[in-house]
This record gives structure tokens, C-alpha cells and sequence, in this order.
């Protein structure tokens, strides 16, 4: 844990001195943390494949006193175990609690793996019907439409706020730091399009938005599932691309 405690404090005043974005930790060349504020960080891992080219996908970690919650795992038992034994050996973090956005591999790839090592995982209630249809690996507890979290001086707090991406689509709201995971229902400032709508349900989609505006007052940071993390201006912009794509059937 001291590694984790002088790597922060390296953070705190780079920031001070620069004011600019806080630092990234390459793990290997398909994985790397984002450092975005306290002690919370984006995963990213890279991938490739026949339709997507080369793309990333984000998670989170957030960190107290030597214990983490990951939301979302990389997309599969490889890289997921790497990021994990890099946080418990070069951080002293022990991994707690995974929470999974959706039923995508880039959600809950690495879910095997997490369930090997004993670490507990929580899906909204949809998600485990769509494991159960689809024969995927099952998380281990469910709730319907809110779930909180309390996590040593924080709050985490999952919502199912409706379909988009997927149907079962679910967020992760951090209200002490203003933090918002929106995974695959939100899309970052550089995405020009929905992505990949082979589960998708456009016709909820803004609706769904407009209620995690409404959950989510001030938030100041806002994490999409794939791109760069950003502020509020990430949720008018999914809205923006939700009506462009019916103003285009």
C-alpha cells in the first residue's frame, strides 16, 4: 500500500505544479490506469478484432484504505488477472467486489476469473437473465433497480435506469466525487456513431439518458465505455448522437 501512498502523492503535485491531466501507469502494452481523481482509476485494455479494428474499452477502480471495487473487467481472464495481481502486488490493494455493467464480453470477460479468486460480483437483475439465456458465466448477487454500496468514506451506487446499449445497461455513480461510469450507454466526445447496436434499443436510449441526468446532479466526471473520459458534456453529446441516428432511418 505505501507504493499506491507515494504514487498518489507524486500525482497530487504533478497536478498542482502542472494543472494538467493526472498520470497514466502502463502495465503492459494492452493494459493501462488512468489516474482521474482521489484514488480512482480508469482501466483501459486494448483489443482487436475482424469488425472494430483495434479499440479500447474502460473500467474502474476505486480505491480505500488497501481494498478496491473494479466496475467492469477487461475483456477477458487474461488481462483481467493481470490488472488484478498488478494492484495486489505493486499497490498492496486487495480486490473486493467486481461490479458488471452489462452482458458484453468487455463488461464481464474476465468473470471467471474474478469468481476463482473468490471476489464477490453484483449485476443488475437483467444481466443475469441474459447470462442464463446465453449460458455465460453467472454473477453472484443481483438487484433490480438501485443498489448502494457503502465503501469505507464513500458511496458507490448502481442504478438500472432503463435500455440503450443493451438492455440491461446499468451505471455507476460515485455522488461524494461527482463520478459518473456510464460504460456503453454513454459515448465519448471522439465517437461520431452508436457502435455496436447488435443488442442495442435505440428507442429507449435518450430516455434512458435523460434519466441518469436527472440521478446524476453535478457531475463533474463522466468515464463512457470505449474513449476518453470527459464531463457532462459526454451525456448531450450520446443524446445528440441518439437523434442523429433516427434523423438518419
Amino acid at each position: 500500500m505505501k507504493h499506491l501512498f507515494f504514487y498518489l502523492c507524486a500525482l497530487c503535485l504533478c497536478s498542482a505544479l502542472s494543472a494538467q491531466p493526472d498520470s497514466i501507469v502502463q502495465i503492459n502494452s494492452d493494459l493501462r490506469l488512468i489516474h482521474i481523481t482521489d484514488s480512482i482509476f480508469v482501466h483501459e485494455s486494448l483489443d482487436e478484432d475482424l469488425v472494430w479494428g483495434r479499440y479500447t474499452s474502460n473500467g474502474l477502480i476505486i480505491i480505500r484504505k488497501g481494498e478496491a471495487i473494479m466496475v467492469d473487467t477487461p475483456t477477458n481472464n487474461q488481462k483481467t488477472r493481470q490488472l488484478v495481481e498488478f494492484i495486489q502486488q505493486e499497490w498492496d490493494v486487495r480486490l473486493s467486489r467486481l461490479i458488471i455493467g452489462h452482458f458484453h464480453a468487455d463488461c464481464m470477460g474476465g468473470l471467471e476469473y474474478i469468481q476463482s479468486i473468490g471476489v464477490e460480483s453484483i449485476s443488475g437483475n437483467l444481466t443475469i437473465g441474459k447470462c442464463k439465456e446465453l449460458n455465460l458465466p453467472m454473477p453472484d448477487r443481483s438487484f433490480s433497480h438501485q443498489m448502494v454500496i457503502p465503501f469505507h468514506d464513500t458511496e458507490v451506487i448502481c442504478y438500472y435506469l432503463g435500455g440503450g446499449h443493451t438492455i440491461d445497461n446499468i451505471i455507476v455513480w460515485l455522488p461524494m466525487e461527482k463520478l459518473l461510469f456510464g460504460g456503453c450507454l454513454i459515448k465519448s466526445l471522439e465517437s461520431r456513431g452508436l457502435g455496436n447496436l447488435s443488442d442495442a434499443v435505440p428507442l429507449l436510449w435518450k430516455e434512458t439518458v435523460e434519466n441518469v441526468i436527472r440521478h446524476c446532479p453535478n457531475v463533474q466526471w463522466v468515464i463512457p465505455g470505449h474513449g476518453q473520459p470527459g464531463g457532462p458534456e459526454l451525456l448531450t453529446h450520446t443524446i445528440d448522437l441518439v437523434d442523429a441516428f433516427f434523423l438518419s432511418e
